[in-house]
């Protein structure tokens, strides 16, 4: 096993990584789901149970068969980090670039965390996610440039849509969502959550 060695500049309260020490703290513990916020604040995720970790899947699959067939964009799953404008490295459920952006990355930056925020972001609430700090992460999101969001929570039986300089819209399911013109042509039909 590889150790990794960081030196670390402390104040009280946080710890301060570098771009490259963050990220190679990701690659050297990849057991661990790891995000920094904006502010620096590291993250550690709980891994999400089999209800949740199929229902990301479900969502994933709709996004990558809508983008397999226009060719618009590329999609990512939930291990993909992005280092966000607004200084937060985050890795969302599901995200969706569109295709001259990510190209207008180097390779360099398409290997690493790619400096980009996505032009779409869903996350689903697992029982173990605290909404408000889901809250928090959207309106990261749309800070940082995220066009579209979609947060589903099944404990509610809700999603709540984000939208560039909107207010956040709350829906209840069963409904359809359409992905409006950032995703032409996209709808997802999201019936209820059961367990």
């Amino acid at each position: 096993m590889t150790t990794l060695t960081l030196p670390l500049m402390v104040d009280l309260k946080h710890v301060h990584l570098t771009d490259e020490q963050f990220y190679q703290l990701c690659i050297n513990n990849p057991d661990l789901n790891i995000e920094r916020n904006a502010a620096g604040v590291l993250i550690f995720m709980s891994p999400v149970g089999g209800y949740s970790g199929n229902r990301e899947m479900e969502l994933g699959i709709d996004l990558g068969i809508w983008n397999r067939q226009t060719g618009l964009g590329k999609v990512f799953s939930s291990s993909t980090i992005f280092k966000l404008p607004g200084g937060g490295n985050r890795s969302p459920d599901a995200a969706w670039v569109e295709l001259s952006r990510w190209e207008a990355l180097t390779p360099e930056q398409r290997q690493k965390f790619p400096p980009i925020a996505p032009d779409f972001i869903i996350e689903l609430r697992s029982r173990t996610d605290d909404l408000p700090t889901l809250q928090a992460k959207m309106q990261e999101y749309q800070d940082s440039g995220v066009r579209l969001a979609w947060l589903f929570d099944p404990q509610n039986q809700q999603v709540e849509i984000y939208r560039q300089g909107q207010e956040k819209e709350v829906l209840a399911l069963p409904t359809q969502l359409s992905g409006e013109a950032v995703l032409p042509g996209f709808t997802l039909e999201v019936a209820r959550f059961t367990d």
